[in-house]
């Protein structure tokens, strides 16, 4: 990588150790770790420099509380709708990040709808219920043990907890349950439907899903917060025209700045941008709608097409070297970006207690995944497996042979996870292999 890519980071380190010291360790070694160990979160990436350069613009400063566009019979006006003055590039700056947005995701711009205001996934997941829903709804959406997220109706959070949320499993293959998800459709008569997952490694049939939607006459909401780079690239089924919304990060494969992004048909832009603002939020962030708008461009290149494709070349081919090392794959494979790990019933030495310890001791030998149930499971904090992807090394850059590598890393870390000493030893291998793969925003 050109030594000049990480110079705008190394002057924001720079400015931060004159003012405050303390922080500015934390920060240096923070990229450290980052430069040192391999990132296997299926949910995390390495921001481009532009987009970190934009999050840290002077846009920061700028209170814009409403939009850059007005509803009038339900048609989007575009005429300032701020509720503070000085609105001239933040509406401009919202305008271009919406634009592009709607060209990345739909199919016809025209009768679609975006919001980038979002802080996050959760936030655009309860923004979307609370446009659609009233208290104690039914709403339907998978299973958090099965690969479903917190805001699909867990009982933790508000999604379960203000709504009647009714939930969906995989079958015995590992694949979502469609004839169950169906009959709970019928049974429940939900007005929404959550599709999507966060530790889903099989690829999801939106058609079939839309169908049941528009058999019950609910709103079929599909959150590909993981896998929106595979969608808009061709790699995985597009959610549109089966979805009604679709909502999403823009910080994990996507290598945007953390925030969230909804895309709706048009007849739910309004309920939508008064759910978000006034609804849950007051003031965006619009630096990070900047960072958004940076990203999706990024997003729209032949680059980062040909990034996608290696991102789902390296999850087979990890796969691949994981199940030849004895471990095993809930769902058997991969047809993604992540693989979901049972590394309590692993054979050839590839297992653990549980996942909890298995990921804690990964780390000791530079390899950061992230514990995480399975089906099966009933205790999120001590589940039975771990989550791994390659989106982000391979922003980096890693192909196929560092994948094979990393799986040979991965199951002798598992066979000596008690064994602190030799756990270092592989942490030195992992570094020795980072020093070639510069992160982007290193500093």
């Amino acid at each position: 990588m050109n030594l000049t890519e990480l110079l705008p980071a190394s002057q924001n380190l720079a400015a931060v150790r004159r003012a405050d010291p303390e922080t500015a360790d934390i920060l240096a070694a923070e990229s450290a770790r980052q430069q040192s160990t391999i990132c296997l979160i299926p949910s995390e990436n390495y921001a481009s420099t532009a987009v970190s350069a934009a999050l840290s613009s002077t846009l920061t400063n700028k209170y814009a509380e409403g939009y850059p566009h007005l509803w009038t019979n339900g048609d989007r006006v575009e005429r300032n709708g701020r509720y503070y003055q000085g609105q001239a590039n933040t509406n401009a700056v919202e305008r271009l990040a919406i634009r592009r947005a709607l060209a990345l995701f739909t199919p016809d711009p025209e009768n679609y709808h975006a919001n980038v205001q979002p802080l996050s996934g959760a936030p655009a997941n309860l923004a979307v219920l609370h446009a659609i829903l009233q208290p104690g709804d039914v709403f339907m959406g998978l299973k958090l043990a099965h690969g479903g997220h917190l805001t699909h109706g867990h009982h933790v959070t508000v999604t379960g907890e203000y709504y009647n949320a009714v939930q969906y499993g995989l079958d015995e293959t590992g694949a979502i349950d469609y004839d169950e998800l169906e009959r709970v459709a019928l049974s429940s008569q939900p007005k929404l439907i959550f599709c999507g997952a966060t530790a889903y490694p099989l690829q999801i049939d939106f058609a079939r899903i839309g169908s049941i939607a528009r058999r019950v006459g609910a709103v079929l909401v599909a959150d590909v917060a993981h896998i929106a780079g595979l969608c808009v690239t061709g790699l995985h089924p597009h959610p549109f025209p089966h979805a009604d919304i679709v909502t999403t990060t823009t910080h994990k494969i996507l290598r945007g700045p953390r925030g969230g992004l909804i895309v709706s048909k048009k007849q739910f832009g309004p309920a939508i941008d008064r759910s978000v603002f006034p609804g849950l939020q007051g003031g965006p962030h619009m630096n990070a709608i900047a960072a958004i708008a940076v990203a999706l461009k990024e997003a729209a290149s032949d680059a980062y097409r040909a990034y996608a494709a290696q991102v789902v070349a390296n999850a087979r081919e990890l796969a691949e070297g994981l199940l030849h090392e004895g471990f095993r794959l809930v769902g058997g494979r991969t047809e993604n970006h992540l693989l979901l790990l049972d590394v309590v019933n692993g054979t050839n030495g590839c297992r653990a207690k549980n996942g909890s310890y298995l990921a804690a001791q990964w780390e000791k030998a530079g390899l950061v995944a992230n514990k995480n149930p399975i089906p099966g499971d009933a205790k999120a904090w001590l589940p039975s497996g771990i989550r791994v992807g390659t989106p982000a090394v391979t922003t980096l850059g890693m192909k196929e042979s560092e994948m094979r590598q990393i799986a040979r890393w991965m199951a002798d870390a598992t066979r000596h996870a008690d064994d602190d000493g030799h756990l270092e030893v592989i942490a030195r291998q992992v570094a020795q292999l980072m020093a070639a793969f510069v992160p982007p925003t290193a500093v």
